[in-house]
């Protein structure tokens, strides 16, 4: 029996890293999802992967007319919506403030602060109207502690966390909770795009970091994506009906015991970037 037996989903940015091992687990876990994001390619492989109780959606979570789209069709496919999953982002440069461009803030925002809003406006009066229901968002724990990642990705981070506890205390009283998790070092392709390799090879390049990832915080190992894809599961079943406003760090101590200032963070992200274009080079 699975923690998310009979529930239906919908989780965003579901082709690659955290996304995609989620929507794996919720289904391994009982549920049906609806998975959507930007590469068709790598969605169909996700649903030939999970079979018949995950569907693909192409969606663009900055386009308004998308989201609604996609929560139409979640729906439509499913009759109702128990759990939306907000896990869509998009990384910033690691520079300094001299050198932040206002293009960046606005794409970053649009991704990571705009999409979690819209997915909210339309889930929201979903799941109050058939009694409830769970939208998690995922943050980061750059949102939480300065120096860590790019300045503004650091601050859409902390925007989405305060946009999910404001919109909870707004729907509490109509059993729809929302809650953020805040993952630390966690080893995804998101660190290679950073560094800009392509999407798609950025994933392949991923596992060489994590020797790398177990330096950063006192528990020594780097994070997994089944980490975070454990706490979605809790946050999006019944065992957290009483959760709500919660912003859970799973970041195994970055947040209160990162060992790098912002000099050695921007070093860190060069090595990164390093590492993955070298492994990249070594198997192509």
């Amino acid at each position: 029996m699975g923690q998310l037996d009979g529930k239906t989903a919908i989780v965003t940015g579901a082709t690659s890293g955290i996304g995609a091992r989620i929507a794996e687990m919720f289904v391994e876990q009982g549920a049906r999802v609806l998975a959507a994001g930007r590469r068709t390619e790598e969605g169909q492989a996700l649903v030939a992967r999970c079979g018949n109780a995950m569907t693909f959606l192409r969606t663009d979570v900055t386009d308004e007319a998308s989201i609604k789209a996609l929560v139409d069709r979640a729906v439509a496919t499913f009759e109702r919506l128990d759990c939306l999953v907000n896990n869509a982002g998009s990384g910033s440069p690691m520079v300094g403030i001299a050198d932040v461009k206002a293009a960046d803030f606005a794409t970053v925002f649009a991704t990571n602060v705009l999409g979690p809003m819209l997915g909210m406006k339309y889930a929201a009066p979903i799941m109050a109207k058939q009694g409830g229901g769970s939208i998690i968002t995922i943050a980061s724990a750059s949102g939480l502690r300065a120096g860590i990642s790019g300045h503004i990705y650091s601050a859409s981070k902390a925007a989405v966390i305060q946009l999910s506890r404001c919109v909870a205390s707004e729907l509490g009283s109509r059993s729809v909770r929302l809650n953020t998790i805040s993952p630390g070092g966690i080893v995804t392709g998101i660190f290679a795009k950073a560094a800009g390799l392509d999407g798609a090879k950025a994933e392949r390049a991923a596992g060489v970091i994590s020797d790398l990832f177990a330096t950063a915080q006192v528990i020594a190992r780097a994070g997994q994506t089944d980490d975070i894809a454990r706490g979605a599961v809790y946050l999006a079943s019944d065992a957290a009906s009483f959760v709500t406003g919660h912003d859970l760090v799973i970041d195994g101590g970055l947040v209160p015991f990162c060992k790098y200032g912002f000099d050695d963070a921007v070093e860190f992200r060069a090595e990164i970037g390093r590492l993955m274009k070298a492994e990249l080079e070594r198997v192509d």
